[in-house]
């Protein structure tokens, strides 16, 4: 019999949840543009404002919604207004490819070896672009300091919270990037949540003018039904990592930032002496589905810029994959990774 395969990459893409998917089937039958003032424009634009204020109920949002092909294009939308930008030296790529679009690629925040932020370099009256939880260590940062200095400084704070919303609470940011399908949505959609629109640069088109293109009415629709799914179980999914640590430190895996605050669905182990590319073609083989947090979106692997900012040599960041867990992950689907991580690393050893 073949063994079901394993999907331990939820960080990257996390599958379609049912709700979500019958949401967009029921949705394709609105097929109209909900800028269209005719009857069926009407329709979808009713559609589209109920998905509109269940999303931001589901994540206690109280000010706007601006619905975006993405977390990339939202970042990219709240951060060219600012006269100054500052980003984390662990951020997206998609931050950094903003920064250095404009000319500002010194200025980057350093984290501390535990993946903090230092927030005392916060002090400019500019746009900081600081995430809730890295995507490759799970790291949360300290949101109630961060969001002090914010204010000391006068400043903008710019949140990617691709991965932690809909699992935790949202920070107190000023604009917030998130991606649907990240948490059971469709991938291919996404929102910029902001206080104050002002922020924003107004293009003409759709989105109350700040965003150019018809909305993705469908995917949208299934954004929305993803978040009103409830998120019981990320208490399982604390147990689970906390299990998986303690068996993996057992068998001589380095935990990344083991000492911090770390979001309960994304954990990164090193196995000393062997690669993360290695590492994949062996656990793919044996019908698991991990990342290299070093995955780049060619699929191709690079060293991690978050690692090296946290002060980790290139041959040990070399060796660093990350497992990231879903609604449906089971102890039973950890015990057998852990099971191939020990047989992976006992041929190295014996090599």
């Amino acid at each position: 019999m073949t063994r079901a395969r394993i999907y331990l990459d939820h960080a990257a893409t996390t599958p379609i949840l049912p709700a979500a998917r019958d949401a967009m089937v029921a949705a394709f039958d609105g097929w109209a543009n909900a800028s269209s003032p005719h009857s069926e424009g009407r329709d979808a634009k009713a559609v589209l404002e109920a998905a509109r204020r269940d999303i931001a109920a589901s994540l206690d949002w109280d000010a706007d919604v601006i619905f975006t092909s993405g977390s990339s294009e939202a970042i990219r939308m709240a951060l060219m207004p600012a006269q100054q930008v500052f980003a984390g030296a662990a951020e997206h790529d998609a931050v950094f490819a903003v920064v250095k679009e404009r000319g500002e690629t010194d200025n980057i925040l350093p984290v501390s070896p535990q993946g903090y932020i230092k927030s005392s370099a916060i002090s400019a009256h500019a746009r900081y672009a600081i995430q809730s939880v890295n995507s490759e260590t799970g790291v949360q940062q300290n949101f109630a300091e961060i969001a002090q200095q914010v204010q000391h400084a006068g400043a903008i704070w710019v949140c990617d919270c691709s991965q932690s919303a809909g699992k935790i609470a949202l920070p107190p940011a000023d604009i917030i990037i998130i991606s649907a399908h990240k948490l059971g949505g469709p991938p291919g959609v996404g929102a910029l949540l902001t206080r104050d629109l002002a922020l924003l640069t107004a293009v003409g088109g759709h989105e109350q003018g700040y965003r150019r293109g018809t909305e993705n009415l469908p995917s949208i629709a299934g954004f929305a039904a993803a978040l009103r799914e409830p998120r019981d179980w990320m208490a399982k999914a604390s147990q689970l990592r906390d299990w998986l640590d303690t068996e993996l430190a057992r068998m001589g895996a380095e935990i990344v930032s083991v000492d911090s605050n770390r979001l309960a669905t994304i954990a990164s182990y090193r196995m000393p002496g062997v690669s993360a590319n290695s590492q994949l073609i062996s656990f793919d083989s044996a019908g698991i589905s991990v990342s290299a947090g070093s995955a780049c979106s060619s699929g191709t692997l690079k060293t991690s810029h978050v690692l090296a900012a946290m002060g980790w040599p290139a041959k040990a960041a070399g060796e660093v994959i990350r497992v990231s867990i879903g609604p449906q992950t089971s102890r039973a689907e950890l015990e057998r990774f852990a099971s191939v991580w020990s047989d992976i690393s006992n041929r190295a050893k014996r090599a």
